[in-house]
């Protein structure tokens, strides 16, 4: 309501701050709340079924954003989610069972110096690698440093901390920090897929901009489709084999983005995507039900917002770091200088080096699975 009513830009940026903060602690509770209502031999489908619940507000979204815009200006965009949001408050509230942890637990205090660091240290981050056009100069050099240094601090206060943002004990899991930097890459490679795509299918293929649109939304359709599917396959073969299998598709989409668009042009982009989006699909469902799986009731907030920030490092990276590679390797920030060769190259360099991030991923993940069948036998031993 508040972004509606705005009177000027600064307004609207306080209350659009104000809608992020509702909606981070959404996301991170999300799947917390899911793994707490549902069965465990359906929390796949559960899973799969929100991944296409975000892929159809992905493509709905800017659609009927855009539609809204032209024809009743851009405040009715925030309007509409006054009945959306007293919508889903009645739902949430007569349809989730009531908490009885909440009665019993002390009152958790906020993480106020956790939170000002990281959010500082993901800032730096950012700038540091977006500053300078594609070039890399002091400036980027002091930002990087103030990252390195914001990271430790930050593992030092939340070390000390009573109610930490992130418990350094729960690092500690080989299997969940792979299963959260695995994250972080896979959710690269996909945003590198929203910040490169449209720039190579205008550049490179001369697309008109609804035909860049038209394009851009098959990801979306995809992710719509394959997310029940990939909740179903998670919940009949098993979190561990699936998110191996998208993985691995993933990684075949990331290199096929290299091969195919400059061969095949439209059609071989559209085939690269069909092949990468149903694998990020099938890991996030099966990454996410995997982590979740055996948290204890108490710590099922805490798990799911690391997850979340897992995710969102890796969103943050796909625009700052791999837009940055496309930049360098296309010859500069100007349009002007931009040919579509270069564009061309810049898409193969990115998408190598989303693939070799995958291909990470999969060590990561391998290396867990191995540490945890390791101490399975271990305890059986004992």
């Amino acid at each position: 309501m508040l972004c509606g009513l705005a009177p000027s830009l600064w307004f609207l940026i306080a209350a659009r701050t104000l809608q992020g903060i509702g909606a981070a602690a959404m996301m991170a509770l999300t799947i917390a709340v899911v793994s707490a209502t549902v069965p465990k031999e359906r929390s796949g489908r559960a899973m799969g079924l929100l991944g296409t619940m975000s892929a159809i507000g992905t493509a709905l979204g800017p659609s009927l954003g855009g539609l809204l815009i032209s024809r009743l200006g851009w405040s009715f965009i925030f309007m509409l989610n006054i009945p959306v949001g007293v919508a889903a408050f009645v739902l949430v509230l007569y349809s989730l069972p009531p908490d009885p942890l909440v009665e019993r637990q002390a009152r958790v205090r906020l993480d106020a110096i956790g939170t000002f660091l990281l959010a500082g240290t993901l800032t730096a981050y950012c700038l540091a690698m977006t500053l300078g056009d594609s070039h890399w100069g002091r400036l980027n050099a002091v930002l990087l440093a103030a990252t390195c240094l914001g990271a430790g601090v930050f593992t030092i206060v939340e070390a000390r901390t009573g109610s930490p943002l992130i418990r350094p004990s729960a690092l500690r899991d080989i299997s969940l920090t792979a299963s959260l930097v695995a994250n972080a890459f896979v959710s690269t490679v996909m945003m590198a897929t929203l910040v490169v795509g449209p720039f190579y299918l205008a550049r490179a293929l001369h697309l008109d901009e609804t035909q860049v649109g038209l394009i851009m939304a098959m990801g979306p359709v995809i992710s719509i489709v394959f997310g029940i599917v990939a909740g179903r396959l998670v919940d009949r073969f098993g979190a561990a084999s699936i998110a191996m299998i998208g993985l691995a598709a993933m990684a075949a989409g990331a290199v096929a983005l290299t091969i195919l668009p400059p061969s095949f042009g439209v059609l071989g982009y559209i085939v690269a995507i069909a092949i990468l989006t149903p694998g990020y699909q099938l890991f996030q469902t099966s990454n996410n039900t995997s982590v979740m799986a055996d948290v204890p009731s108490d710590s099922r907030g805490v798990i799911s917002g690391m997850l979340t920030l897992s995710r969102n490092l890796g969103l943050i990276s796909g625009v700052s770091v791999m837009g940055a590679i496309f930049a360098a390797t296309t010859g500069g920030s100007s349009m002007a200088v931009v040919t579509p060769a270069t564009t061309t190259f810049g898409m193969q360099v990115t998408f190598s080096f989303a693939a070799a991030l995958i291909v990470s991923a999969i060590g990561l993940v391998f290396m867990a699975r191995i540490n945890k069948q390791k101490h399975s036998v271990s305890q059986v031993r004992l």
